[in-house]
């Protein structure tokens, strides 16, 4: 999952990036209302975490702004105001959820899962294609049962194909999703050795590779 944390307070958002970064997510991290909505105007998110009172255009204002330009990408709102009149105003604006400052990590993340597998149209939690299972909220991965361990990185790869079941995901996009926009620090074979990787342990079947485009998980 690839979000964008716009949120002013340095040591918020570098909790929240952190965490993220434990779940295997990029959090891309703006100070200010008028970047955000320069970069939802150019860039393409799975999640927006969005703090309402921002410097040079309120988090309220770039939510409006988002909305009526038709981006549907949901939107969690994360502030210090409490007041029902807010909680109202933010929801009735288009965001999806919102969740108050003082916050605990392990709610912000279930909440992020909970919006992001609404925004995908799933009803369970879980990820699978035949026996292959994974699932978000202990970031494990079972093969016919059986626990699979794989790294940080090959568990990013694989939870955003199985969200794309039956459809290709580009390297561009795994890239995006991995590294953000810090894409130039990365070795251009990199997303090919982890692919690599996830096929040994799983198995060659499930991540089809459709060369100069992308990859797939075809559903069974």
């Amino acid at each position: 999952m690839r979000a964008l944390l716009v949120e002013d307070d340095p040591d918020v958002s570098e909790a929240i990036r952190n965490a993220l970064a434990i779940e295997s997510h990029c959090a891309e991290v703006l100070r200010d209302g008028s970047q955000a909505a320069a970069a939802l105007k150019t860039d393409t998110f799975d999640v927006v975490i969005l703090d309402l009172g921002l410097p040079r255009m309120s988090g309220l204002e770039v939510l409006k702004q988002l909305r009526a330009a038709g981006n549907t990408v949901p939107v969690l709102i994360l502030t210090a105001r409490d007041l029902t009149a807010d909680r109202v105003a933010g929801l009735d604006a288009g965001a999806d959820d919102y969740l108050t400052k003082p916050f605990d990590i392990e709610e912000l993340s279930a909440r992020l899962r909970a919006i992001t597998r609404r925004a995908h149209g799933r009803a369970s939690p879980l990820l699978s294609c035949g026996p292959l299972c994974v699932d978000p909220a202990s970031r494990s991965v079972s093969l016919n049962g059986a626990r699979v361990d794989i790294s940080r990185t090959q568990y990013a790869i694989l939870l955003q194909l199985l969200e794309h079941v039956g459809q290709v995901v580009t390297r561009e996009d795994i890239v995006n999703n991995l590294y953000g926009w810090e894409t130039d620090a990365i070795d251009s074979n990199t997303i090919d050795v982890h692919i690599s990787h996830l096929r040994r342990k799983l198995g060659r079947d499930y991540i089809r590779t459709l060369r100069g485009v992308g990859y797939i998980v075809d559903g069974r």
